[in-house]
């Protein structure tokens, strides 16, 4: 049994699967569900962007994400499962890294994530982020992959 799930949300297709299936679950389950979206900067970083250009981008990420946990919690309630949102922001470092960290800080005892977001170019040459959450996880990881999606 399950008490507290963490939900890594991106805006995607299939994080939005993985949440919808989180929600079916945390229901089921009687448990508690721990959203969570992280702003990577460092592409903006790599483009050196000038400074007035990445605070507003930093400005309309946090608003985007802001919306989109705000948008999970709702959708969560409508199903009669608490949900508390965390926004992080990471520099330098991987969003597993984020993903895992928040799992353990947190005590969730299960991850529910899409098998894969809007990561680009990095996924092909440094392994995607779902991969690598699942090979590092103390606690069990459970994949939604989008219908349409082909296997790899």
């Amino acid at each position: 049994m399950y008490h507290r799930i963490l939900v890594p949300i991106d805006g995607s297709k299939t994080a939005a699967l993985g949440l919808q299936e989180a929600i079916r679950l945390a229901a089921e389950q009687k448990a508690g569900l721990h959203l969570l979206h992280v702003i990577d900067d460092f592409p903006m970083l790599v483009e050196l962007a000038n400074v007035v250009a990445y605070n507003n981008v930093i400005h309309s990420l946090r608003e985007y994400g802001e919306k989109l946990l705000s948008d999970a919690q709702a959708l969560a309630a409508r199903s009669g499962v608490k949900a508390e949102p965390a926004l992080r922001e990471v520099t330098g470092s991987r969003v597993a890294a984020i993903v895992l960290a928040e799992a353990k800080a947190t005590g969730c005892d299960l991850i529910v994530m899409g098998t894969h977001g809007r990561r680009g170019v990095s996924r092909l040459t440094l392994g995607s982020d779902a991969e690598l959450v699942v090979r590092a996880s103390p606690v069990p990881v459970l994949l939604v992959r989008h219908p349409g999606e082909e296997p790899a």
